[in-house]
C-alpha cells in the first residue's frame, strides 16, 4: 500500500460512519471479470473491490502456475483421483450430507480421502446417484495438516489476512480450506464465518453462484426470522416473487472469485470440483466483524433471556454460549485486536526507515498498511472498550490492560496522520 491509497481509503471510511457496516454503497448489477493479471494491481483491487465490498471474478490466468492445477487434475479438466489417493489417502476429512438438512447445514461425518473418492467413484459410475446421498468433502484443513507447498500460491489481493495470520501465530487452527465433490453437491445459503471476506478457485469443475449483497436476505426471513436453506426451492420462489433476484455467476476451472463481506449466497458444483477456499479478515472488513459479533451476543442473551435473574454469572454464561456458537467471544476478539495491534505496532518500529513499497515479512505489509491497519483496529477498539458487554469483563489478567492498548493506538494514529 502507497500513502495515496491509505489516504484514500482513509477517506472511505470516514465517509462510511454511521452507515451500518458491509453494505455497499450501490448494488452492482453485475459481476466484473477481471481478465489480465499484468495489468491489475493489488490498489485495483483495493479501491475498485475490497473497499466497496462488492464481488469480481479472476480469470484463470491468476492461477495458472499453481501445481495444484497441473497435479490434482487430469488432462482431461478431471479430479486426478489417483494422484489424490497416493498423496493423501490416509488424511481424515470431513464430509457433508448434501441431501440431509440440520437446522440450515448438513451433518458431517469423517471417513479418509481414498473412501471418499471411493465413494465418489461409484456415485459417478451409478449416474451420479448413491443410496448413500450426495457427499460433499467440506472443510478440509490440508494447510494445517500438512504444508501447502507446491498447491497453490497465496494471491498478492488476498495477502492482508488477520485472521490466518492470528490462528497461524497460535499455532491451532486455520481458515484455509479444500472443498471436492461430484457434480450436484453444494452449499446452502450462507453468510460466510465473521462476516469475513472470502476467496474460492476451481482447482478443476465448474460452480453455479447466487449472489445476494447485504441486505436483500431480509426479505427471504420466514415468519420466525430464519432465512431460508434453499433459495433455489420452488416454494420460496412462489412466496417471493417481488425479492430481488440473485447476482448469478458461473464460475470456470482455473477462475477465483472474491466474495464480499455479508453477502449472503448459495453455490452449486455444475461438475466434479475441487476448489481452494480461504475466509479472511482485515482492516477493510473489521468493523463488519465486530458488528456481527455484537449480533451474535444479542441473540445469545435474547435466547436464555428468561433466565437472566435467577443464574449466577448469567453475562459470563452468554460469553460461554456465544464462543460455543460463534467460535469468538468478546474475551477472544480483544485477543485477537491485540495480537495484531502488536504486531503491526513492532512493524513500524522496525520499518521505520523503508520505502513505501517494501513487503515486510512476506506478506507484503509496507508501513503504509501497518499505519492504516492501527488506525482500523483503534476505531473498533474504541467502540469494544465502551461496549457494556465488555465492560463487565474481568480483564485484569489482560496485557496489556485494554484502555491503554487503545490509547497506545490513538497516539500512532495521530503521530502517523500526516505521513
Amino acid at each position: 500500500m502507497d500513502r495515496e491509497t491509505r489516504m484514500f481509503a482513509e477517506s472511505h471510511f470516514r465517509g462510511q460512519r454511521g452507515r451500518l457496516p458491509s453494505r455497499a454503497f450501490s448494488t452492482p448489477d453485475h459481476v466484473d471479470f477481471i481478465e489480465k493479471p499484468d495489468s491489475f494491481s493489488y490498489t485495483d483491487f483495493f479501491k475498485g473491490y475490497l473497499l466497496p465490498n462488492v464481488p469480481c471474478v479472476f480469470s484463470s490466468a491468476f492461477t495458472e502456475g499453481w501445481g495444484s492445477r497441473r497435479h490434482w487434475v487430469t488432462p482431461s479438466g478431471k479430479p486426478d483421483f489417483d494422484y489424490l489417493l497416493q498423496n493423501y489417502g490416509d488424511v481424515v476429512v470431513p464430509v457433508a450430507n448434501c441431501g440431509v438438512q440440520e437446522y440450515n447445514s448438513n451433518p458431517k461425518e469423517h471417513m479418509p480421502l481414498r473412501d471418499y473418492i471411493s465413494y465418489w467413484k461409484e456415485f459417478i459410475q451409478q449416474d451420479y446417484s448413491s443410496p448413500r446421498g450426495c457427499l460433499y468433502l467440506k472443510d478440509w484443513h490440508l494447510c494445517r495438516d500438512s504444508s501447502a507447498e507446491g498447491v497453490f500460491t497465496l494471491p498478492v489481493y488476498f495477502s492482508s489476512d488477520w485472521l490466518n495470520e492470528y490462528w497461524d501465530y497460535l499455532d491451532v487452527d486455520d481458515y484455509r480450506f479444500i472443498y471436492m465433490g461430484p457434480t450436484g453437491t453444494w452449499s446452502p445459503f450462507h453468510a460466510d464465518i465473521f462476516h469475513s471476506f472470502s476467496w474460492s478457485v476451481n482447482i478443476c469443475g465448474r460452480k453455479k453462484w447466487l449472489f445476494f449483497p447485504p441486505g436483500q436476505e431480509e426479505a427471504l426471513r420466514d415468519c420466525h426470522g430464519g432465512l431460508p436453506y434453499d433459495v433455489t426451492a420452488p416454494t420460496l420462489l412462489d412466496s417471493c416473487q417481488h425479492c430481488s433476484r440473485p447476482l448469478e455467476v458461473t464460475q470456470e476451472a482455473g477462475e477465483m472469485v472474491f466474495v464480499p463481506s455479508g453477502w449472503h449466497h448459495q453455490v452449486h458444483n455444475l461438475e466434479d470440483t475441487i476448489s481452494i477456499n480461504h475466509n479472511w479478515v482485515n482492516s477493510c472488513n473489521l468493523a463488519n466483524m465486530w458488528h456481527f459479533l455484537q449480533q451474535e451476543l444479542r441473540a445469545v442473551q435474547q435466547e436464555v433471556s428468561e433466565w437472566k435473574d435467577t443464574m449466577p454469572d448469567w453475562h459470563h454464561h452468554c460469553q460461554v454460549i456465544m464462543k460455543s456458537c460463534s467460535g469468538i467471544n468478546l474475551k477472544e476478539f480483544y485477543h485477537f485486536l491485540k495480537v495484531i495491534a502488536e504486531r503491526r505496532l513492532l512493524l513500524l518500529e522496525k520499518e521505520t526507515g523503508p520505502g513505501e513499497g517494501e513487503d515486510i515479512e512476506g506478506a507484503g505489509l509496507g508501513p503504509q498498511q501497518a499505519t492504516f491497519d492501527i488506525g482500523r483496529i483503534a476505531e473498533v477498539l474504541a467502540s469494544v472498550v465502551a461496549h457494556p458487554d465488555f465492560q463487565r469483563l474481568d480483564t485484569s489478567v489482560f496485557s496489556p490492560q485494554p484502555k491503554d492498548l487503545l490509547q497506545q493506538l490513538e497516539e500512532v494514529v495521530a503521530a502517523t496522520a500526516s505521513l
